[in-house]
């Protein structure tokens, strides 16, 4: 787009690519097929403004047929045909080009979907060239002509190298626009030009995968068939087996680049991941027990030496695995559970189709695979009502997209030879500032306005800091910015309304009491960084830091909980680097001579050619960070811990207050001590005035369970002599005034388990609510097919409730107890 200077005109790499979500997404096909990956390997090329179209072609030409000796008869290529309706031409000089290499009836003209590449609604975009190879056998070539299987999905007829020629801007109107200057973007994926060069024709039999698939192998004892031979059990170990040695390279180089599962965003998707690939280890290969942790120390063998942070981070890899691992099989049992009460409500109505309701409830609920749902239906002669399934997880996916949906305008420039915006923000927090580009975004029904600035005192979001906020404004009119941020190295302040004279000079002013008790917590995590790994080891790194005005955050690798002793130790030691008021001191040099200082790296962060090095105390704490930062740690004042937790196996957060937050802190502490002491009538020893309280307390309510056992022993005659005889079943229903639930249950279970034809209805008042019991003797849930959880579930509704449990007994809280008395009426109408 031109925002900003590359460091160099030509550049080739290869990256780690994920390929799990958005317009780009195959996770559906990765397994089933033999050439899709949630992760896979890119080599690229590319040049920004140097070399275009014939330079590139020439280069993939030569490299692919006179280096790697690939077979000039099996390859293909393809070029863009033109768009009328976007005025875009058929790609000429492409076409033109290609004919010095191959023969023309080689070349094949491509549409806009296959041979336009744009990465989604708005940005960079252009046409692109790909070479596709056959490496069908010789008797296929023969039977059919590799040039009708270009781009139409068939496993040994595939794209190898596509070079996109970046040409155009795609606007908010979708209209296309030149980019200033031309540039292009190659890719080639690496495990495809292995199965390429090693004569194979699957991705999963080149050396890439092949260790990992063993591994596979000898924890299932099921064997893997590269050629999908054999009959529909050998097919399914075959999708399996792909799938579990696709998705552990994905979840390990994930894992290992700081990106831990959760429940929200990219985490999410990394837990859905690793979720697939259990569920088709449990379902296809039998596994039912954690197996995926097993795989990490063949992959960190096979591919440690080319990526070293998979041997480096193995351990934690291990551990982030199995707890997940061990979490997903507690939901499998838990949905399983569900699943035998769907079926057997199903059963009870007679009926075989499972309500798709129920089926949704248990995917989006309890995150029950539906396949799986599916699967333990047929294997109960039932099925799901897929319609209804999919009906409710089409509204869900709507509801997602509508709560993600954003409108962002074009920017309107002001200021056409603008480059950059200077950061002025270390040395200063007020500039004279001018407006160069301005957009409009409409996000979650919010208009906001992102405002570019030529030069700007405001610290945008990055490295763990929140951006700053303040003003911008002038004699006539002031616009508060409401944060900053960064994209696509572009400096963008945040608003929620734009200044009525646009191109007038303004004057910046950063908001300064928020900016100083950030700083104090920035500096304090720099502190408390270097002595976490002076009281817990140097194995301790950073893995993700929030830092804003009112505390810091940081979350770091390590193994076990930290003991009390071990965080009065980091306190003690923050607070006496305090104390010291060293000098914090900031240098910008290269980035080889920051490694040389031994300064650390920080999660997240992407460093240049020039980084700053901030120091405090050279022989304690030298880290890169670009963030803002007190001038000597005396203005940080106090530094105190609030809490330590589990954020992930081998990962710990601790959260932490300085300056007024930390004063703050302890006045609420005091203050919540001095109520304590006031109410204990002020004891010497509060401690010991709370134990014995604690031992007053435990011993009344063994005093209370014992007269509530008796309260209710003496209720059981009464409720005998209540017996009504219904349909063949001894029924006892009474609204019963016994204020605790273990004694209403246990009274249940005592009067059921008399007779094997009883069936127990209490109704109570429980704390102000009403609540619903339902026992049966275990001879009817087997004789008469009637099921406690069901009936409580019909009952609650008068309680405007909701509970459940098991056949056997089942129970239900609800709000509303006006309508209690109609329970009993309703009960026996159920099982007349």
């Amino acid at each position: 787009l031109g925002n900003k200077l590359p460091p160099h005109g030509r550049i080739a790499d290869t990256q780690k690519c994920l390929r799990v979500s958005g317009k780009h997404n195959d996770l559906e096909e990765v397994g089933v097929d033999t050439y899709h990956h949630t992760l896979f390997e890119m080599l690229g090329n590319w040049s920004f403004g140097d070399y275009f179209k014939k330079e590139a072609i020439a280069w993939a030409w030569e490299l692919l047929t006179e280096v790697y000796k690939i077979d000039k008869s099996r390859l293909y290529v393809t070029v863009f045909e033109g768009s009328p309706s976007e005025n875009v031409a058929f790609d000429q000089e492409a076409y033109d080009t290609w004919k010095q290499f191959i023969a023309e009836d080689r070349i094949i003209y491509g549409n806009k979907k296959d041979n336009f590449w744009e990465m989604g609604e708005m940005g960079p975009c252009g046409p692109c060239s790909e070479i596709h190879v056959d490496i069908r056998t010789e008797e296929e070539r023969q039977k059919v002509d590799g040039k009708t299987l270009v781009n139409a999905s068939h496993p040994h007829v595939i794209e190898i190298w596509n070079n996109v020629f970046m040409e155009f801007n795609r606007k908010a109107d979708g209209s296309l626009e030149k980019l200033p200057k031309q540039h292009v973007d190659t890719g080639m994926g690496f495990e495809r030009l292995c199965m390429v060069l090693q004569g194979v024709q699957s991705n999963y039999d080149t050396d890439v995968f092949t260790p990992i698939i063993k591994a596979i192998e000898n924890l299932s004892g099921k064997k893997y068939n590269g050629q999908n031979e054999g009959d529909a059990q050998q097919l399914k170990h075959n999708i399996a087996i792909r799938v579990i040695a696709d998705h552990i390279r994905t979840i390990s180089f994930s894992i290992a680049d700081g990106q831990l599962p959760s429940n929200t965003g990219a985490g999410y998707v990394i837990r859905r991941i690793l979720r697939r690939a259990i569920r088709y280890g449990y379902q296809s290969l039998d596994m039912k027990a954690p197996f995926m942790h097993g795989l990490v120390k063949t992959l960190a063998n096979h591919m440690g030496d080319a990526f070293p942070e998979l041997k480096i981070q193995q351990t934690l890899i291990e551990k982030v695995i199995k707890e997940e691992e061990l979490s997903f099989y507690r939901t499998l049992e838990t949905g399983i559970r569900r699943m035998d009460q769907l079926m057997e409500e199903t059963k009870a109505k007679k009926a075989t189709l499972i309500d798709g309701h129920s089926a949704f409830e248990l995917f989006d609920t309890f995150g029950f695979p539906i396949d799986l749902t599916a699967l333990i239906a047929r294997e109960n002669n039932l099925s799901i009502d897929e319609a209804v399934f999919n009906d409710e997880l089409q509204k869900q996916k709507e509801r997602s997209r509508s709560a993600g949906t954003s409108e962002t305008s074009d920017w309107v420039e002001l200021d056409n030879t603008f480059k950059s915006t200077e950061f002025v923000g270390y040395e200063k927090l007020s500039s004279e500032v001018k407006i160069v580009k301005y957009r409009k975004v409409n996000a979650k029904g919010k208009s906001l306005y992102h405002i570019i600035l030529n030069k700007t005192p405001f610290y945008a979001e990055s490295g763990g800091q929140i951006g700053d906020t303040g003003s911008i404004s002038n004699a006539n009119e002031m616009i508060r910015i409401i944060d900053t941020r960064k994209e696509a190295g572009a400096l963008l302040h945040v608003s929620e309304t734009l200044p009525e004279k646009i191109e007038a000079g303004f004057f910046a002013e950063v908001d300064k009491d928020k900016r100083s008790l950030t700083e104090n917590n920035h500096s304090a995590t720099h502190l408390m960084h270097a002595a976490l790994r002076k009281i817990l080891g140097t194995h301790v790194e950073q893995k993700g830091s929030l830092v804003n005005d009112e505390y810091l955050r940081f979350d770091f690798s390590h193994f076990s909980k930290l003991t009390d002793n071990e965080l009065k130790q980091i306190e003690e030691i923050v607070n006496q680097k305090i104390r010291e008021n060293i000098s914090t001191v900031i240098e910008t040099m290269s980035i080889e001579d920051a490694k040389k200082t031994g300064a650390m790296a920080l999660f997240g962060e992407k460093y240049g050619d020039l980084v700053r090095v901030v120091s405090i105390d050279k022989n304690y704490s030298i880290e890169l960070c670009g963030g803002t930062h007190v001038r000597a740690t005396g203005e940080i004042g106090l530094f105190k811990i609030t809490s330590e937790s589990a954020v992930a196996a081998g990962i710990r957060r601790i959260e932490a207050v300085t300056a007024l937050g930390a004063e703050n802190f302890l006045n609420e502490q005091v203050s919540i001590l001095n109520e304590i002491k006031s109410s204990l009538k002020n004891a010497k020893d509060l401690v010991k005035s709370i134990e014995q309280l604690q031992n007053d307390n435990t011993a009344l309510q063994k005093q209370i369970a014992v007269l509530y056992k008796e309260k209710a022993l003496s209720l059981k005659g009464d409720l005998i002599k209540s017996i009504e005889k219904i349909n063949g079943l001894e029924v006892i229903a009474q609204k019963v005034d016994l204020e605790s639930v273990d004694a209403l249950k246990d009274l249940v279970f005592a009067l059921k388990d008399e007779n094997e034809n009883r069936l127990i209805c209490f109704t109570s008042i429980l704390n102000g609510k009403p609540m619903i019991f339902v026992g049966l003797n275990d001879h009817l849930v087997k004789s008469k097919n009637l099921n406690a959880g069901q009936l409580v579930k019909s009952l609650s509704k008068f309680i405007k409730g909701g509970g459940g449990g098991a056949p056997h007994f089942a129970n239900a809280g609800g709000t509303d107890a006006s309508q209690l008395d109609n329970v009993f009426s309703e009960l026996k109408t159920l099982i007349a």
